[in-house]
């Protein structure tokens, strides 16, 4: 199979999972089913992980912003749980993005290992960077509350014919004026905020729905999380997190009665931890009602590596983009963005979404 050319806006943890991952099914994919341990789809119509090249990266840390890709995912702030140990070389080095708004101003009060230094450099143009190297899938990882930054991706994708894929709560793909605009220049894109694997988001949905399979009522809930990234630092500032908590919450509210109370669920980001870096800890609690209106409580403590379990989801994301783009299928990709995104333009629940991945994959076109 021919490369899935990618080009990725922000070279972060989920940055570094991501790459990281790559190499490590492209070592692993001739080791039986133990090399695929981690994978929803080894295979996507012919195109496995190490079919993915990363070719243009971009980022505004001065620890990155010009070293090789291999080299920058383990620079800091970075605290990616590695994957593999040695990367193979690349041949593509970090070049400077424009800052725009993605530096909280509060996390210049921090220390430079927890903290994003930017560097003093000149941003180049990323839609010449995406033309010239021939990219056909960009990742945008850019910090959550990054408005700006994430949809000057958004139109240099539009510019350049580079399918979109959003992992963060931007509502782009979701917003029907983007959708009509990629759709319109034929360019099948994936988002909105990427759900991990096992994550809080999937979890807490799975137990909703749990409880409506099994005739219980649910009256209140609430997921809190805390971790030590620089994704949980750039979320103390609680003005970023307006389309964060709505997108989290809304995943996990679309499965509840059209009657529930919205003061009866709390979602959100909870605490800043240094210690813990890329650990993530998870702790949901779901109240309700079971027969005969006896109560039924329900409480959960999630520990995960945050960043490595969005991999997942990501390594399919693209290679159903450019199954997309193989097939000339524009606009939103319904059925992969439900299974893979917090955020879908058309949400739907986890089962159909998967099952209607299968069904793209196998060749049947999006509805």
């Amino acid at each position: 199979m021919q490369k899935i050319k990618v080009a990725i806006a922000g070279i972060g943890n989920c940055a570094s999972a991501f790459i990281q991952g790559v190499e490590y099914y492209r070592r692993t994919s001739g080791k039986g089913k133990d090399g695929l341990t981690g994978l929803m789809h080894p295979d996507i119509n012919g195109y496995g992980p190490g079919d993915i090249e990363v070719v243009a990266a971009f980022d505004i840390d001065a620890r990155k912003v010009g070293r090789a890709v291999e080299e920058a995912i383990f620079a800091l702030p970075n605290c990616c749980y590695r994957l593999i140990d040695g990367m193979s070389p690349t041949g593509v080095r970090v070049q400077m993005a424009p800052v725009l708004d993605g530096v909280s101003p509060h996390m210049l009060n921090y220390p430079p290992e927890q903290t994003f230094v930017v560097a003093n450099q000149e941003p180049v143009s990323v839609v010449e960077v995406l033309k010239e190297t021939g990219a056909e899938v960009l990742l945008n990882y850019v910090p959550v509350g990054s408005e700006e930054a994430a949809r000057y991706y958004a139109d240099c994708c539009l510019k350049s014919g580079v399918s979109f894929i959003n992992c963060m709560p931007a509502f782009i793909v979701s917003d029907p004026r983007w959708a009509a605009r990629f759709h319109a220049a034929g360019i099948p894109v994936i988002g909105d905020d990427v759900k991990s694997q096992l994550g809080a988001t999937i979890l807490h949905r799975a137990l909703v729905h749990l409880f409506s399979q099994r005739g219980l009522r649910a009256d209140r809930t609430y997921q809190l999380n805390i971790g030590g990234n620089t994704d949980f630092l750039n979320m103390l500032n609680r003005d970023r997190l307006a389309t964060k908590k709505q997108s989290k919450t809304e995943a996990v509210l679309c499965l509840l009665p059209v009657d529930f109370e919205r003061n009866n669920i709390h979602i959100g980001p909870s605490d800043y931890v240094p210690w813990q870096r890329d650990n993530k800890i998870a702790f949901l609690r779901l109240e309700g009602r079971g027969f005969g209106g006896a109560p039924v409580h329900l409480e959960i403590r999630l520990s995960v590596e945050d960043s490595p379990n969005s991999g997942g989801c990501m390594i399919d994301a693209v290679r159903c983009a450019k199954l997309a783009r193989d097939r000339s299928i524009a606009g939103p990709l319904t059925s992969i963005s439900a299974y893979t995104m917090k955020h879908p333009l058309e949400p739907l629940e986890d089962e159909e979404a998967c099952r209607r991945v299968e069904e793209f994959i196998a060749g049947r076109r999006e509805r």
